[in-house]
């Protein structure tokens, strides 16, 4: 496979292989999976389902119960972006057989606290050891939030005259992971890399999703995961058939990112960056709901505006949406 595979499949075959075939049609279903939407919507008593799935990766550098609380609060981030709070969660686990029981027992035990911590309820799952299992990618998860239809915001729901708002700002994923898994191998001094390892606690957005839509008028939200920033604006812009115009020095950079970026080549914009949280919102509400976020401990800014148009646009010149995800094959580089 070559490395520009690597990640989520590309829109050309989202939309020619997997969209015309999604099983019945079902009255119910009132958002299927689209392109560039983090979750799916169906009915039940009146009640809309917002669901989401992810495979689950575990990182026992991390320590055992930070990889698994991290490894959740990106599965339930895809929820709590509609602004629906996530409630149940499925898990299944295809473990490679030579799985620490110890590191297992620290991971399940970081999964168990975070839920509680947010209220969510495992319901059902599956565990097992199988041959063939390489790397960290060792199972999914399936998380589901229930509340009013009028409550569901979606990530292509951005408004000419709407402000953009963004969290924590861009990479801090991959500054966090890459400095804590690959720290002799970046050139870089050891405070710079022990600065650069902070950022792991800034991946998790459960809250900070919640917090943004209890504070204003949000019309979109989207966490910035593979494609990064860059990825993900163009994806909301596109969705909503508007333009996005931004101020690049408003973005707030956290510590170490930029140098880690630096370290192994690659964009930071262009990165994965779970935890970034992409606003749009009413401009009214701007403000209140970078304080809300500030008020967590998350950086926030207004970093720019919706008009009518097309395209993401940073002092005027178009952000091109990235063709693949440049971490992928720095870790693999990396791991070599």
């Amino acid at each position: 496979m070559s490395d520009d595979r690597l990640g989520k499949i590309d829109a050309d075959t989202f939309e020619s292989v997997i969209a015309p075939r999604l099983g019945a049609e079902r009255e119910d279903v009132h958002l299927g999976p689209t392109a560039g939407i983090d979750f799916g919507v169906f009915e039940v008593g009146e009640q809309a389902v917002v669901t989401a799935t992810d495979p689950l990766s575990f990182l026992p550098e991390l320590g055992s119960e930070r990889a698994g609380r991290l490894a959740l609060d990106i599965v339930l981030t895809d929820v709590a972006v509609s602004g629906v709070a996530p409630t149940h969660l499925t898990i299944a686990l295809t473990l490679p057989p030579g799985f620490d029981d110890d590191t297992f027992e620290g991971i399940w035990a970081g999964i168990d606290a975070h839920a509680r911590s947010l209220g969510v309820a495992i319901v059902s799952g599956h565990t097992g050891y199988y041959t063939g299992i390489e790397g960290s990618w060792v199972g999914g998860a399936t998380a589901f939030g229930v509340g009013d239809f009028d409550d569901v915001v979606r990530p292509d729901g951005a408004r000419p005259g709407d402000a953009l708002v963004v969290s924590t700002g861009p990479a801090a994923e991959v500054a966090g992971l890459f400095s804590t898994l690959y720290p002799a191998r970046l050139g870089l001094d050891p405070e710079t890399v022990a600065t650069a390892q902070d950022r792991v606690e800034d991946i998790a957005a459960v809250e900070d999703a919640l917090a943004a839509h209890a504070a204003g008028e949000v019309t979109a939200m989207h966490d910035a995961t593979e494609g990064g920033i860059a990825g993900g604006l163009n994806e909301m812009a596109s969705g909503a058939g508007v333009r996005f115009d931004l101020d690049p020095d408003a973005v707030p950079m956290a510590p170490g990112v930029a140098a880690v970026c630096a370290a192994i080549d690659v964009d930071p914009w262009h990165v994965t960056s779970c935890g970034t949280l992409l606003i749009a919102v009413d401009p009214d509400d701007a403000e209140a709901v970078v304080d809300a976020l500030e008020t967590r401990g998350t950086p926030a800014a207004v970093i720019g505006n919706v008009s009518e148009g097309d395209g993401v646009y940073a002092d005027g010149e178009r952000v091109e949406e990235p063709e693949f995800d440049p971490s992928w094959t720095a870790a693999q580089r990396l791991g070599e």
